[in-house]
């Protein structure tokens, strides 16, 4: 099909995203002169709405951020507003926390590999095509999914803005006996990872890579998921590192006339944040489970230097990240010992605190200003989608290009390879602001 003059094309709604907004792609012939990730819903105002609040408050007003990744919205505030009042949490409250957190990995991973990503590399339209094909994958996608949710509504009081998170821990902490139905469960849902890594290890993966630094948490001694120190793996194969406190510094928003979602950059360059990125500069520390799923899956041996950047792999990269998840949340339920309270006293205090934590979609940076009365006078919230939309735009102009190249493509074919492009991110655009027309431009 050749396109001769100027030519629109407009797609109701992007399917299998979380959120709404509006991609500008703009063709001349056969060359990509822009993509445009149009993000033009209002601003949500979260940030104005912590102003004047008590400094209890941020992680229960937070998790209305997102109903995927509340605990991510939840922890990263908890630490911030701990950290202001000089605060740390550690113990059998941390270790709740993290395993919190790895209920929200594994219900969101599971979510996105069966039922939005999948579908793409399985010629299905959507989830609801694939279970006539394949049935029993998407049931065990939703027994993940399950499973996740079971543990965050033990921990967190429910699965969706969970309202047993507070400054400083919990509300109430489970016995032992209350753990051991989700630790049967999760060995269970063991098998459904391993099985699910293997899978998706079967799809047929165009070559791609991303051209972005890539950035995320990193732990000395375990795979970074509720905290870590802010790490960037370079282009240039360079390994830099950075405290929560300095990232300011190193990750600027700035406002672009497309976008009511704020861009970042990273010290001045385009990064991405997410699976690639946390298994590019932290995969050592994943488990010997994992990195043995990692390695059959193809994705080589994060321990060894292994480092992927073709983002229609990411698909594989969360499968292994559920392996992890199940792994971790199997030992943190078999050491757990009960708190003697569930909570650490955290009296209100004037200063500035900075948390960050790995939501399933990246790194996610919280950072709150309260005065000694504990009231919150300033705050920032830097979600993972914001930060890669430059990375993802760019994405798209290099993988239009390249499909344009010595051939002609229809508009309906470019539509679908545009979609599935954003769909290698998982943006959750709800949590920047909202995804609905794609406008194709031909001159």
């Amino acid at each position: 099909m050749t396109h001769r003059g100027s030519r629109v094309l407009r797609v109701g709604a992007l399917a299998r995203v979380e959120g709404e907004g509006a991609l500008h792609l703009r063709l001349a012939g056969d060359r990509v002169e822009e993509a445009r990730l149009s993000i033009y819903e209002p601003p949500r105002f979260f940030e104005a709405f912590l102003r004047g609040r008590g400094y209890t408050e941020p992680p229960d007003i937070t998790a209305r951020v997102c109903g995927i990744c509340p605990v991510a919205y939840q922890t990263s505030a908890c630490r911030a507003v701990e950290d202001a009042c000089g605060v740390t949490v550690d113990g059998p409250i941390g270790a709740l926390r993290r395993l919190l957190y790895c209920g929200e990995w594994i219900e969101s991973h599971a979510l996105h590999i069966h039922l939005l990503h999948a579908p793409d590399f399985l010629g299905c339209a959507d989830a609801v095509e694939l279970a006539r094909t394949q049935r029993a994958a998407v049931e065990r996608g939703l027994r993940l999914k399950q499973a996740g949710n079971a543990l965050m509504e033990l921990l967190g009081g429910r699965a969706i803005h969970p309202v047993n998170v507070r400054v400083g821990g919990f509300h109430r902490a489970p016995t032992r006996a209350e753990l051991r139905p989700s630790a049967e469960r999760l060995r269970r849902a063991a098998d459904d990872a391993w099985e699910t890594v293997r899978w998706a290890a079967s799809f047929d993966f165009p070559d791609a890579a991303v051209d972005a630094d890539l950035l995320a948490l990193t732990l000395p001694d375990s795979y970074a998921i509720d905290a870590g120190t802010p790490t960037a793996l370079r282009t240039d194969g360079t390994v830099t590192a950075f405290s929560v406190r300095e990232f300011p510094d190193h990750v600027r928003e700035e406002q672009v006339p497309h976008s009511t979602a704020l861009h970042s950059r990273l010290d001045g360059r385009r990064h991405l944040t997410g699976p690639l990125a946390r298994f590019a500069v932290g995969g050592a520390g994943l488990s010997a489970t994992a990195r043995q799923a990692a390695v059959e899956a193809g994705l080589g041996d994060p321990g060894e230097g292994a480092v992927c950047r073709n983002p229609y792999r990411s698909i594989l990269v969360r499968a292994v990240e559920v392996v992890y998840a199940v792994d971790e949340a199997l030992r943190l339920i078999d050491a757990y010992e009960p708190p003697d309270r569930p909570y650490v006293d955290v009296p209100p205090t004037a200063g500035t605190g900075h948390g960050a934590s790995e939501a399933p979609r990246g790194l996610l940076y919280h950072r709150y200003r309260l005065d000694a009365e504990g009231t919150v006078t300033d705050a920032r919230i830097v979600p993972p989608t914001a930060q890669n939309q430059g990375a993802i735009e760019d994405d798209l102009v290099r993988t239009a290009q390249a499909a344009l190249a010595g051939r002609e493509v229809d508009d309906e074919e470019l539509t679908h390879l545009c979609e599935r492009t954003i769909r290698n991110h998982d943006p959750c655009i709800s949590c920047s602001t909202h995804f609905l027309d794609l406008t194709v431009d031909r001159t």
